[in-house]
């Protein structure tokens, strides 16, 4: 028998580690445990209580982990209640911070080959611009050392960093090609005609584009080859971006439509009527939960794609031209000459409250049309491009404090490059992987282990789909005639046709039969009441 003593000792721990570990599932937990009740195999029982204990612990781990977190994010706030704190410019918050962090803040004058498209590597280290009349360049923008510089001579739509910052992809006028480091031409992917715009998968190495002739396009960068073509069948598209949750492509049209692209699939897996006008900016939050589009309608939208609804719905003076969300969920939307940056869109409190009455900070007015905005990884710096150049704009409280150095290394070096690159290579992702729930890869399959043991039995026959209309009800709206007169089936003519007229027929000389035998036995007097033969 147990000692009382120790039960008492032990109660009061264990109720305080079960505490730790809901306040850690909270915040990194995966959803519900999975039940291990109904699992009859010892062997797979065993496995997934393995699974669940090991999940236990890495829980707490990222729990007890917390405490290496040394920053912390912070944000501009007012000191009064008529105080407005997007009325604060770039040059009184350069003189308020410190050396390093003003120097990130500057402006590069390109007016000869503007507008400008920009994009940031993933550990928000280098930097790409890309103009509309050939002129590319790479850069080291916190220490201004130039990388590379291309002359191109022809037009260039959009440009994209691939997994690290040795290549970088470039949609031109005809195809799209990929450069490494030096701005040495590696590769023309000629499937690519006429790109408009360009997306990277990291997880999957997968480049996808979206063409003038409205096709999504995507080639596997780490072998070479195309991996899926999509045509949309909604013409020339407006705008793309990508869901960083699960990986699928998010494609506005001319029409207003939004619609959802996995390469596993010819057909759209969504379609949303999301503006009245074209869609001219997507933008989706690190979660995958919100989604921000902006059109020509002069609207800016919030959507949930969770449940696919529109949570609200912000007036701009002229179209969105861009939009881009933070680590933190700051979200800018550049229209005009101006940028906004709004600050909580997505809170859920404020989902009840209502719209966010006014702008976090704001940036622009100085006749420079804004073409292209992008957020700098880990730093609180947007990037804004436009027809006269580039400009750098400080946003505190923009970027993760806190970056996973295994996930994105802003300080990495040669070595740890390089070895970042074999490990994600062979952690790569399958396309068919990309699915709009991904937690649906760790998950028991049963219908489809149904088939599999019907497929595995000897004996097993398939169902033929005319047996089970040979019983079934009789008259006009039998499941025979409703299956003789299908749309699609009236003029074509198959084994499962002939079958189906062949018991049509036997049908028909079946109730004739019977029809003649309840006329015999009723006997001539009688006969002429009997059923009619239709």
């Amino acid at each position: 028998m147990a000692d009382p003593v120790k039960m008492a000792v032990a109660g009061p721990d264990d109720r305080e580690k079960q505490k730790k570990l809901a306040e850690a599932q909270k915040k990194y937990g995966r959803g519900k445990a999975i039940s291990t009740k109904s699992v009859r195999d010892k062997k797979l029982r065993s496995n997934l209580k393995a699974q669940e204990s090991k999940h236990k612990q890495a829980v707490l781990q990222a729990k007890d982990a917390e405490i290496l977190n040394e920053h912390e994010a912070g944000f501009l706030e007012p000191e009064g209640e008529l105080e407005r704190t997007y009325k604060v410019r770039q040059d009184e918050i350069q003189e308020n911070v410190g050396i390093e962090t003003a120097k990130k803040g500057f402006e590069l004058r390109l007016p000869d080959t503007g507008p400008y498209r920009v994009d940031y590597t993933r550990n928000g280290r280098n930097l790409l611009l890309a103009g509309r009349k050939g002129h590319v360049a790479t850069m080291d923008w916190r220490d201004g050392k130039l990388g590379c510089e291309l002359q191109l001579n022809e037009t260039v739509r959009d440009a994209r960093w691939l997994h690290n910052d040795q290549y970088f992809a470039v949609a031109q006028k005809k195809y799209v090609y990929i450069y490494d480091h030096n701005g040495v031409e590696l590769h023309c992917l000629s499937k690519h005609v006429e790109p408009l715009f360009l997306e990277f998968l990291p997880y999957h190495f997968l480049l996808a584009s979206a063409q003038m002739s409205g096709y999504l396009k995507y080639t596997d960068t780490s072998t070479g080859q195309t991996v899926a073509e999509l045509p949309t069948r909604l013409g020339r598209p407006t705008s793309l971006c990508q869901n960083p949750w699960n990986a699928i492509l998010h494609v506005g049209h001319q029409n207003g439509n939004v619609t959802l692209w996995s390469p596993n699939s010819q057909t759209a897996l969504v379609k949303a009527q999301v503006h009245r006008g074209p869609v001219r900016s997507l933008a989706i939050d690190r979660q995958g939960r919100y989604m921000v589009s902006t059109g020509q309608d002069q609207k800016m939208n919030v959507w949930d794609i969770r449940m696919f609804r529109e949570v609200h719905s912000y007036s701009c003076y002229q179209p969105g031209a861009s939009v881009a969300i933070s680590d933190r969920g700051l979200t800018a939307v550049g229209w005009g000459t101006q940028v906004s940056v709004w600050r909580g869109l997505f809170d859920a409190a404020l989902a009840d409250q209502g719209k966010v009455q006014s702008p976090y900070m704001a940036w622009g007015g100085d006749g420079q049309r804004i073409e292209n905005l992008r957020w700098c990884p880990f730093e609180d710096v947007l990037g804004v491009t436009h027809d006269q150049g580039f400009a750098s704009m400080l946003v505190p409280g923009a970027g993760e404090p806190n970056f996973d150095s295994m996930e994105a290394n802003p300080y990495e070096n040669t070595r740890q490059r390089q070895e970042a690159e074999v490990h994600s290579l062979l952690n790569k992702l399958q396309p068919d992987m990309i699915a709009l729930d991904p937690n649906i890869i760790g998950r028991l399959d049963t219908i489809n282990n149904e088939k599999v043991q019907q497929r595995r039995n000897l004996d097993y026959k398939p169902e033929d789909p005319m047996e089970k209309l040979k019983n079934r009800g009789r008259g006009r709206n039998s499941a025979l005639r409703k299956y003789m007169r299908k749309k699609g089936r009236r003029n074509v003519i198959d084994e499962k046709r002939l079958k189906a007229e062949a018991l049509r027929k036997e049908h028909a000389s079946r109730s004739k039969d019977k029809l003649e035998q309840e006329r015999q036995d009723l006997g001539p007097a009688l006969a002429r009441f009997a059923k009619k033969d239709s």
